[in-house]
This record gives structure tokens, sequence and C-alpha cells, in this order.
């Protein structure tokens, strides 16, 4: 009967060339996620270094409690005249510098999930 040897013929050819589709872009997205993945890193470090550092604030907070215990321990009285220091403004520059760099993070991000997706399917 006709019909079911072209369905036959068409279970046939179709499987072969998903096959093949899938061989060829599985490849191609084990690239995808292997790029994504050390751009990411790379861009991670970058961007963890781009910020103020910590280190500043840490400490003038730990001269505050040592100045306020060492006061409380002489009985002299404690005022509030110990403001934390002011975190440095930001300039235009550095501002889009960090916006790129996090807009190419997410879509790294995105790049690696769409992969993965496309490994499942």
């Amino acid at each position: 009967d006709e019909r079911s040897r072209f369905w036959t013929v068409y279970q046939k050819v179709a499987s072969q060339h998903d096959n093949e589709f899938l061989e060829h872009y599985d490849s191609d997205m084990d690239i995808v996620l292997i790029f994504s993945g050390l751009f990411s890193a790379v861009n991670t470090a970058f961007i963890n270094t781009m910020g103020p550092s910590d280190a500043t604030t840490t400490d003038a907070l730990l001269t505050q409690i040592i100045t306020l215990m060492v006061m409380n321990s002489h009985g002299t009285p404690i005022t509030d005249n110990y403001p934390l220091p002011v975190p440095p403004a930001y300039s235009n520059g550095q501002i889009w510098f960090q916006t790129l760099a996090y807009a190419s993070l997410s879509f790294s991000l995105l790049a690696a999930f769409g992969a993965v997706l496309g490994k499942q399917w």
C-alpha cells in the first residue's frame, strides 16, 4: 500500500535529517557553552575589581569602634561626630563601562542558558 510506504520512507528521511541537524548543532552548542562560560568568568573577575574597595569603609568602622571603646573605658562622654567616609563619586566613563560590563555578562549568561536549552532539546 502506497500510504504506508510513503510514511515509512518519510520517517526514515526525517529521522536521518534530524540526526544530522542535531549532530551538527550539538557541537556548535558545546562551543557556545565553553566560550560563554569562559567569558562570564573573566567578565565577573573584572566586574569584581571595578567596585569601591571595602577595606576603606571597614578601616573607618574599626577605627570608630576602637575610638568609642577607648572613650568608654576612660569615662569620656561619647560624642557622635565620627561620620562614615563618603564613597567616591563615579565618573560618567566608569558608569558607562560598568553598564557595558554588566550587559555583556547578562548576554553571556543568556547565551549559555540558550545553549543549554538547545542541547536539552
